[in-house]
C-alpha cells in the first residue's frame, strides 16, 4: 500500500513558508506523495452537494504550488485531487505538466482529474457545462498524443480541439507519456477510468456497494477497451487515523494507495499526526 497527504489551502492558508514546511514534513515522514485540489473561481451560491463553499476560499493554482514546492522537495511525487480538466487547454496543460515533471526529475506522476461540479465555474472559462465529460476525454486524448509526439509533428481533429503538426518539447521527464489518474464519483468517472485512465480515485459520500460497484466497472470497461484492469491504480481517501485493519480490508479490495488528511494546523500537531501515521504503518523515513 502506498500513502499520500493531502494538503487543502481553504483550510491551512497560501503562507508560502507553511506550506513547503508541510511538503518537508510529508516528505520527512516517508509519505509517498503530496496532493492539492482545484477551484479556479468561485461565486456565491456554489455548491458541492449539499456543502455551499464560500466565495473567498484561498484555492491556489496546483500546478504552480506544486511547482514551487518541487524546489524545496528531494522525493515525494505529486497529485492533484483533482484537476478540472475540460476548463484547462490541453496543449498549454501538456506543457505545463511536462515542465513540472521535467524540473522536479520525474515527480508530476499522480495527475488526477475530474470534471468539475460548479456551472458557474464552467460558464466562467467559457465551457459548456453539458459536454464537460467529452471535452476531458479529448484532452486526455491531446496530452497523450503531444507528450509521445517526436519532431515532426502531430496532428489532431476532435469535436472541441484541432491542430496540425505541433511539436511540444520538453517531454516528461524520461517517459513518454504521464499517468492520469480518474477522479470522481459517478458510474461515468468510473467508466472514464477504465477506458482512458492510469487509475481511479472515487471520492463523494457513496455507501460500500456503490464503491464496489462502481471499482469492478472500472476493471470491466478496462476490459472492454483492451486494457488490462490489473495495471490500473485505485487510490481512496482515509482519516489520519484509520486503523490497520481498515486499511487491510481496503487492500483486500484492491486499493493500492490511501490519501489521507489531517485537520490540525498547528506545524508541532501536524508533526506529531504525520509522524505517528508514518510509524503505526512502518513507512520509510
Amino acid at each position: 500500500m502506498k500513502f499520500g497527504v493531502s494538503y487543502s489551502t481553504p483550510y491551512f492558508g497560501v503562507d508560502p513558508d507553511k506550506i513547503v514546511a508541510f511538503a518537508q514534513l510529508v516528505e520527512e515522514c516517508g509519505f509517498e506523495s503530496l496532493y492539492l485540489p482545484e477551484h479556479i473561481v468561485l461565486y456565491p451560491g456554489a455548491a458541492v452537494g449539499p456543502y455551499e463553499l464560500s466565495p473567498t476560499l484561498p484555492y491556489v493554482d496546483p500546478l504552480d504550488c506544486l511547482s514551487f514546492v518541487a524546489a524545496a522537495t528531494e522525493r515525494i511525487l505529486f497529485g492533484t485531487g483533482v484537476l478540472l480538466l475540460p476548463y484547462h487547454h490541453p496543449v498549454i496543460l501538456a506543457k505545463r505538466l511536462a515542465t513540472i515533471d521535467v524540473l522536479s526529475r520525474g515527480r508530476m506522476r499522480l495527475l488526477t482529474v475530474g470534471l468539475g461540479g460548479l456551472p458557474g465555474e464552467a460558464q466562467a472559462v467559457g465551457v459548456d457545462f453539458a459536454t464537460r465529460g467529452r471535452r476531458a476525454d479529448e484532452a486526455i486524448d491531446v496530452l497523450r498524443l503531444l507528450w509521445a509526439g517526436g519532431e515532426d509533428g502531430v496532428s489532431f481533429a476532435g469535436e472541441f480541439f484541432s491542430f496540425e503538426k505541433l511539436v511540444s518539447f520538453p517531454k516528461p521527464h524520461q517517459v513518454t507519456r504521464l499517468p492520469i489518474h480518474i477522479g470522481g464519483s459517478s458510474r461515468a468517472a468510473a467508466r472514464r477510468a477504465g477506458h482512458r485512465g492510469d487509475g481511479y480515485f472515487p471520492g463523494g459520500a457513496l455507501d460500500a456497494e456503490e464503491r464496489a460497484l462502481q471499482w469492478e466497472l472500472v476493471r470491466s470497461s478496462a476490459a472492454e477497451a483492451g486494457r488490462d484492469p490489473d495495471a490500473l491504480e485505485y487510490t481512496r481517501f482515509a482519516s489520519i487515523d484509520v486503523p490497520v485493519e481498515r486499511v487491510e480490508e481496503l487492500a483486500a479490495q484492491g486499493v493500492t494507495r490511501i490519501v489521507v488528511n489531517t485537520a490540525v494546523t498547528e506545524p508541532d500537531e501536524q508533526r506529531e499526526e504525520l509522524s505517528a501515521f508514518a510509524e503505526k504503518f512502518g513507512l520509510p523515513r
